[in-house]
């Protein structure tokens, strides 16, 4: 009979809340989103945290098949998520992130024009990055009985329910800085979010030539 070991499952789960962390993830996420509507930024909360959740579970079951597969490694994947990052940040920096919504006729334009910011940048590599997805794989590799599986897809469930959560109440927490509040918080954050970017790059080309860092 298999062994059910919670703590196991606990620590995994308490592992992707320090990877991801979502609570410091709720200004970006309004950020990113504040050009939205309220039905709008749902719909991306939704399209966010059922984004993480797939791309987790497929990172748990196929992860490391699909890596070899391909002949991708993390590294490559931190290196394009970095420069995905910076681009994303630039937008916020120079406040144009959203100028294409111009006025309140535009309310009725097709949601699924979002689903893209949703699900990349919002859900990948932001959230689920080369730390969760490469945790996950670890996990999944090391722990890869039946009844592993299914305990490591429950605590991934449960994390994407408590992700789909904090986002959907960001909207409240950050309006309370106001307009000028907000624009100075897109900034910095689009700041912190370039930094994050080149961070990525800088660590995957470091891994990927370890001869430039010790040159």
């Amino acid at each position: 009979m298999e062994t059910i070991n919670f703590s196991i499952y606990f620590q995994f789960l308490i592992g992707l809340f320090a990877i991801v962390n979502p609570i410091g993830f709720l200004p970006i996420f309004y950020s990113m989103t504040e050009h939205q509507y309220e039905t709008e930024r749902n719909h991306t909360t939704f399209v966010t945290t059922f984004s993480v959740c797939i791309i987790l579970l497929i990172s748990l079951f196929f992860g490391k098949l699909i890596l070899d597969t391909f002949s991708i490694s993390l590294d490559s994947f931190r290196v394009a998520g970095g420069f995905l990052i910076t681009s994303i940040a630039i937008t916020m920096i120079n406040g144009k992130l959203g100028e294409h919504k111009q006025n309140k006729e535009e309310r009725n334009t097709d949601v699924s024009e979002y689903d893209n910011i949703g699900v990349v940048p919002l859900a990948m590599p932001m959230m689920a990055g080369p730390g969760s997805i490469g945790s996950t794989i670890v996990w999944g590799t090391q722990y890869n009985e039946w009844v592993d599986y299914v305990g490591f897809s429950v605590a991934i469930i449960v994390f994407a329910v408590s992700c789909y959560v904090a986002l959907r109440f960001s909207a409240p927490l950050v309006k309370k800085l106001g307009k000028t509040g907000t624009n100075v918080v897109t900034r910095i954050m689009g700041l912190i979010l370039m930094s994050l970017g080149i961070e990525f790059i800088v660590n995957g080309i470091a891994n990927l030539f370890p001869a430039l860092v010790n040159a």
